[in-house]
């Protein structure tokens, strides 16, 4: 069985053990309003038919997105927009046929595959493309072609295959793209460098409004229409939001470069949600018809396989991917299958709520499979990209701190399961990538955070923001305490940016790359800092 047919087979499995509320549990929950908003919007065996030559504007306007790259193959991705601002996004009721294909070369003289997918009108005309029968560990070119149209080019590249020998990965950090919050400057200089994948780790959209001057972009030359201007709760809202964030021609430029592969944190819903349960109390029925929106809006927009497609509100979004003999990616949801958060989802001092041994930040089928998955691992380096900040971290030194009860620090116990399971598995490499906080961190991960002379099992790179939280700066109100109170803190830093990351056999090289301003468009880029770490000797050391 290929790589590819392995991966599909497996995870089909998984998922259909996984599902933790099914779609006749979800209509019984919500009852008639869950029916209501998607029954009506499913594909159908008689769906109307558009035909390619009345499509009389661009409908390429958000791009082409690659992602989730196998041995033999990739997803390709985009959405037919003609008027991406409006409802339907200027889109006749129907389905239309859309020509695909991949070449081995920029100019597409020599193409590799080549095919036809349907743009379906109950899935906002996106296209989702699972090309197979490509060689391992290859850059590819692809495009679309709809009547008279044909999209930008991207550019893809797909895994080594399982057993490969590999000299290096490189891959690019993201995370926090809070589009009234500045410009995605950063997201133009990732499109610019030399990467095999790029991981984004949350908040690819935020759920809050939007006003006509774009927030702080504070837009001169251009007025965004009303509908932005209000919080994110139906599919149409999600919808719109992702048309607005993928207008931005910087997120295009960096989606067209590289292989993106995605999960999320909470605004692609709601800020702070956690399973089931809402930030502001709404009734949980309510909850989940909004998730179930979020969910699907989400799925729709980003190059994700049909086996991640969600049902109602629950959605298999982990997922494992390998690099050669080099590197295993764990993919993590640290959202869906979480315990509430305790005291509240803020800083707080920990107590016997938070440090409840039955909490879970993964769900017990998604934390069984990962650590089943490390202990299955002959990978140099195990490389988890997940959502919220893993290691310790005390807000002051000394007695009377308070910790992030979003975070794991309020998740104990489902840290030390995961910690005895690396350790138990022989992941000594294990590095964990993590969004979320908007700004930089370099951790060493501690077998005992209390101890700072304990055992080192990996290093954790937690990545800035592209935009959100404003411009930044290099050294934090709270820079001083966090670094007296966490020794196994190396580095902090709060410029929006992105963060690279090379795999050798011998070491991980992780740059991280800043930007001074993000409310003007425009700064250039700069290293602030380069760490290493040592295969076999985790831990932080500046390059």
């Amino acid at each position: 069985m290929t790589d590819a047919l392995s991966y599909q087979h497996e995870t089909a499995q998984e998922m259909r053990t996984a599902a933790r509320v099914n779609r006749r549990r979800f209509l019984t929950v919500t009852g008639a309003a869950a029916a209501l908003a998607f029954s009506t919007n499913l594909p159908t065996a008689h769906a109307a038919q558009i035909r390619p030559k009345d499509i009389t504007e661009d409908p390429f306007t958000l791009g082409v997105a690659s992602g989730d790259p196998l041995p033999g193959g990739v997803v390709l991705w985009t959405r037919l927009a003609p008027r991406p601002f409006e409802p339907g996004n200027g889109m006749a009721q129907g389905d239309v046929t859309v020509h695909w294909e991949v070449a081995r070369d920029e100019r597409f003289a020599r193409v590799a595959r080549r095919g036809a997918a349907t743009a379906r009108w109950e899935f906002n005309h996106t296209v989702h493309v699972d090309v197979q029968g490509l060689d391992a560990g290859r850059v590819y070119w692809y495009r679309f072609r709809v009547g008279s149209w044909t999209s930008p080019a991207g550019r893809t590249r797909t895994a080594p295959a399982r057993g490969a020998a590999l000299d290096r990965v490189r891959f690019g950090i993201v995370s926090c793209q809070a589009y009234h919050q500045g410009y995605y400057t950063a997201l133009r200089h990732l499109a610019d460098e030399d990467l095999d994948a790029v991981f984004h780790l949350g908040d690819y959209i935020y759920e809050y409004a939007v006003n006509a001057t774009g927030g702080d972009r504070a837009y001169t030359d251009r007025t965004l229409p009303s509908l932005f201007d209000r919080e994110t709760v139906t599919l149409e809202d999600y919808r719109l939001r992702y048309a607005l964030y993928k207008s931005d021609e910087d997120l295009r430029a960096a989606h067209a470069a590289f292989p993106w592969v995605v999960t999320w944190d909470d605004h692609e819903t709601e800020n702070n949600y956690a399973g089931d349960t809402p930030e502001n109390g709404v009734p949980r029925e309510e909850f989940l018809i909004r998730r179930a929106a979020a969910y699907r809006a989400y799925w729709e927009n980003q190059p994700l396989r049909l086996l991640q497609r969600p049902s109602g509100p629950d959605m298999r979004l982990y997922r494992r991917f390998h690099y050669g003999r080099l590197a295993q990616f764990d993919v993590l949801d640290t959202r869906q299958y979480r315990s509430d958060q305790a005291y509240g989802d803020g800083w707080q001092t920990p107590g016997p709520a938070s440090e409840d041994p039955a909490r879970t930040m993964l769900g017990e089928t998604q934390e069984r499979w990962l650590l089943d998955g490390l202990r299955s691992s002959g990978a140099t380096w195990n490389v988890i990209p997940q959502q919220v900040t893993f290691s310790r971290r005390r807000n002051v030194p000394g007695d009377g701190y308070k910790l992030s009860m979003d975070a794991w620090d309020g998740y104990p116990a489902a840290r030390e399961r995961l910690l005895a399971g690396a350790e138990q598995a022989g992941a000594d490499n294990l590095v964990v990538l993590t969004g979320d906080v908007h700004v930089n961190y370099g951790f060493d991960i501690k077998r005992d955070f209390d101890d700072p002379s304990s055992r080192t099992l990996g290093v954790e790179l937690v990545g800035t923001s592209v935009s959100s939280g404003r411009n930044g700066s290099d050294r934090p109100a709270s820079y001083d305490n966090q670094m007296a109170a966490n020794p196994h803190m190396k580095f902090f830093n709060g410029r929006r940016g992105y963060v690279t990351t090379t795999l050798e056999p011998q070491r991980l090289t992780a740059e991280y790359r800043t930007v001074d301003h993000v409310t003007t468009p425009g700064a250039p880029v700069k290293t602030a800092a380069v760490f290493v770490s040592e295969a076999g000797d985790p831990g932080l050391k500046p390059a």
